[in-house]
């Protein structure tokens, strides 16, 4: 097994990816048959972002705060645990922006898409799936668009659902939501196509922000997921995924 080495610049995950080269060898990206990030959650989502592009599974091993999507340092070697692990697929969203001067903005989410105010004036944001118009007006600080991978992140924090990571679901959850204040969000499939429409765009000023990437002043976004990304995840099978995930919804 050929592995691609990468870490985050914490000095634990520097000192961990070193051992890793010395043990296994670190071989060159299109030469690996597994890519390794060393961190945490979020290191993991930047790897996601640099390299999917070469069609190569993920096995991040947690060296952050809380590495939910990352994998527990283990004894067992790196050639047993990736024979045996569980393999999930993430899709990403592909988001389509649009400010109010008219320019197009485009990028893909691992973990979400969300409009934020820009102002202390609230957010006027109506929303519509498949092309019907669910809320009229939503008055709100923003709303977030959520893959399962990055339901246990914002989207949690914000009271969204967990969604495990092979149920092919979206959470569209609000933030800080004022009217309808008794909406708390959706469960959405994963062929669904969303349109979040920016009211009163010059007087309530948003932002829309795709995992890293922020674009501000924007009228409309359009959201999906993204057919032609697919990256493959690794778990170590010891450690199912589906136990954390039901840990965490149960964790008081």
């Amino acid at each position: 097994m050929k592995y691609f080495f990468i870490s985050s610049k914490s000095k634990d995950a520097l000192k961990a990816k070193k051992k890793y080269k010395v043990k296994y060898g670190n071989y060159k990206i299109n030469e690996a048959d597994i890519i390794i990030p060393i961190g945490g959650d979020g290191f993991l989502l930047k790897s996601l972002h640099d390299f999917s592009k070469f069609n190569i599974p993920f096995y991040g091993i947690n060296y952050g705060s809380i590495g939910f999507l990352m994998n527990t340092e283990s004894k067992e070697s790196l050639d047993e645990i990736i024979t045996k692990a569980q393999k999930i697929q993430l899709r990403p969203l592909k988001m389509k922006a649009t400010d109010y001067k008219g320019k197009i903005f485009q990028s893909i989410a691992f973990n979400e898409v969300s409009i934020m105010r820009q102002t202390h004036q609230a957010a006027k944001i109506s929303i519509k799936i498949n092309n019907i118009e669910r809320i009229k007006e939503l008055i709100c600080d923003g709303v977030l668009v959520s893959t399962a991978a990055g339901s246990t992140a914002y989207n949690f924090s914000a009271h969204g659902s967990i969604i495990p990571l092979e149920s092919k679901l979206l959470a569209l959850t609000p933030i800080s939501s004022f009217r309808p204040r008794r909406w708390r969000g959706a469960l959405l499939t994963e062929d669904t196509k969303i349109v979040l429409t920016v009211n009163d765009v010059r007087l309530r000023a948003s932002s829309v922000t795709a995992d890293n990437k922020e674009i501000r002043n924007i009228k409309k976004v359009e959201i999906s997921t993204d057919k032609k990304y697919i990256c493959d995840l690794l778990f170590n099978n010891h450690h199912s995924i589906q136990e954390k995930i039901l840990k965490e919804q149960f964790s008081q």
